[in-house]
Parts: structure tokens; C-alpha cells; sequence
């Protein structure tokens, strides 16, 4: 209970805070629907409205926010509306919908679920191919002085370009050469996952120091002996950490790389909301991202406490 608290006190400080900001974001469509079912609005016109702040607006016509929480179509949404819109996409719509998963015997791809495990599907296939290449990188780096000197700056002023400025260029250049679906959006993920492990793993492999070094040498032990024996087992601690950023950027990667895919997914899920002002279904959207790096990020963790353990290296 003691742990508890302070989260749940936070969370209702956020709540509380979401709502107070939803009346200045809303206030222009509340007056206006309010000037509509014949109510007197200060300023009058619609006009005048606009030149002025959100919260002059809001101090004017105190008695007319009633419907700040409850638009159709609010820049913010209120909590309860995405709560609302999160049960709709998902339970109701499995459950309910003519193409739900109770009515056609598949999921719908109007849900979230749908769209959610499009996303980890990408995510994955990032993940493990940005892991793969970042892990031989960085024996690389460890074993070669060239690429040390060659390979690393590279891999550093990568993660300098934008990755929304690349992934259509990633996507078009892809398409051309008929590779489409979900490769595309796995490169994306890759691009964004193999920096962390190439850092982690880098940092890792050195990290035995050098009368362990000098052991090894004494056995006569070879350059793949060390690795095997000291070096691998040494940096796992160092891979875990670098896992649990690398499966989060993986996922912002597949997002990003559906967003000019619009094939399904959280990213396509997301620009539709934009598309047709739909901020709850956005909003939703990025709740289910949330949701589903949480539950990433916890499997590795889980992942790596059980590997420590096993290892004996657990603290």
C-alpha cells in the first residue's frame, strides 16, 4: 500500500489535470454550439472569439462549459471518453461488431487488437533483426580496431536523422524493388533498435577487467575462447538494459513506418483519427502503444531477471 499510493496519487493528479485542460482546449466549440441553441456568448461572433485567449474565453462564460467533456469531435477528449472509446474499439467491438471476432470468427479491423498486433508484428521482426545486427556490430567494434574507428561514428550520426524525414524514403525505395508489408516497417523498427544494443553490448564486452584479461591469456585462451567465456557472459547485464530501450524505440520505429503505409496498425490507426477529427480514437491509439510497450519492456525484464538468475549474477 505504502508503493501504491504515490502512483495512485499521481494518476489522480494527472486525471485532474486532463480535465482542467480540456475546457481552454474546448471552449471555442463548446461557445459555439452554445451560440447555436440560442444562449447569450461573450464575445458574440464567432469572430471576435477566435482573436481571443482560451482562458479570457473561458473567464467570459463560466456558465457555458457545461459541455466541455462530452464533444463529439473535442481537440482534447476528456479521460473518460478515451476510456470510453478503448472499451468500444476493443471489447465491444470483438464482442458486438458485424466483423468482430464472436460474429466472423476473426478480428475485426476496425479494433485495436487488430490493429495492435499488426504493430507488434512489425515491432518483433524490428526488434530481433536491430538486435542481431547490433550485437555482431559491436563484436566487431570490440575485435577490430578499423571498425572501431570506422563503424561507430557512423552508427552514432545515424540516429541523427530524423526518423520521420526517412521512413518515407525507406518505404518508397523499399516498394520499388517489390519488397512490401511488413518488412518495410521492420527495417524502420530495426534502424531505431540496433543503436542501443550496439552501445550496451560495446560497453559490455570490455567490461571485464584486466586481470580477468590476463587469466584468459595465461590459459592461452583465443580470441573466440575469450569471447565465449568471459566477454558474452560479462555483457549480458549490459544487453538486458539496452533491450528494454531497444524494444521501445522498435515499436516507435513500426509506428512511424505505418503512418505512409496506411495498411493497418497503431501509426494508421492514429492518422485516420487525424484524418476525420477524431482525437479520442488518436488518443486511444496512443493508449494501446502505452499498453503494449509496458508489456514489452516487462517481458524482457522478466526475461532478464531469469537469465540473471540463472547465471547466478542476480543481485
Amino acid at each position: 500500500m505504502s508503493r501504491a499510493l504515490p502512483i495512485l496519487t499521481m494518476i489522480a493528479a494527472v486525471i485532474a489535470l486532463w480535465y482542467a485542460a480540456a475546457v481552454p482546449m474546448n471552449v471555442q466549440e463548446v461557445l459555439t454550439r452554445a451560440e447555436r441553441a440560442g444562449a447569450e456568448v461573450s464575445p458574440p461572433t464567432a469572430v471576435e472569439r477566435r482573436d481571443q485567449g482560451s482562458w479570457s474565453l473561458v473567464l467570459k462564460n463560466t456558465g457555458l462549459l457545461g459541455e466541455s467533456w462530452s464533444l463529439d469531435r473535442p481537440r482534447l477528449p476528456a479521460p473518460h471518453q478515451v476510456v470510453a472509446e478503448l472499451y468500444t474499439s476493443t471489447v465491444d467491438e470483438e464482442l458486438n461488431g458485424r466483423r468482430g471476432l464472436v460474429n466472423s470468427g476473426s478480428l475485426s479491423n476496425r479494433s485495436l487488437i487488430y490493429h495492435g498486433l499488426v504493430t507488434l508484428n512489425a515491432t518483433l521482426l524490428g526488434f530481433l533483426i536491430g538486435t542481431g545486427l547490433g550485437v555482431l556490430l559491436a563484436i566487431g567494434i570490440v575485435h577490430s580496431r578499423v571498425m572501431d574507428m570506422s563503424v561507430m561514428p557512423w552508427a552514432i550520426v545515424s540516429q541523427t536523422v530524423p526518423i520521420v524525414a526517412l521512413a518515407p524514403m525507406i518505404i518508397v525505395v523499399l516498394y520499388s524493388v517489390g519488397v512490401q508489408g511488413v518488412i518495410p516497417k521492420a527495417v524502420i523498427s530495426a534502424y531505431l533498435s540496433f543503436f542501443p544494443v550496439v552501445v550496451g553490448m560495446v560497453k559490455g564486452l570490455r567490461s571485464p577487467d584486466a586481470m580477468q584479461m590476463d587469466l584468459m591469456h595465461t590459459y592461452n585462451a583465443d580470441k573466440a575462447t575469450v569471447l565465449g567465456k568471459l566477454r558474452l557472459p560479462a555483457s549480458v547485464p549490459y544487453l538486458f538494459a539496452s533491450l528494454k530501450i531497444a524494444i521501445a524505440a522498435s515499436l516507435v520505429g513500426a509506428i512511424v513506418g505505418e503512418l505512409p503505409v496506411q495498411k493497418g496498425g497503431l501509426g494508421a490507426r492514429m492518422l485516420a483519427g487525424s484524418y476525420y477529427g477524431q482525437t479520442a480514437q488518436i488518443w486511444a491509439a496512443l493508449f494501446m502503444a502505452a499498453a503494449l510497450a509496458a508489456l514489452l519492456v516487462w517481458a524482457i525484464g522478466a526475461a532478464e531477471r531469469h537469465t540473471l538468475r540463472r547465471m547466478g549474477m542476480s543481485q
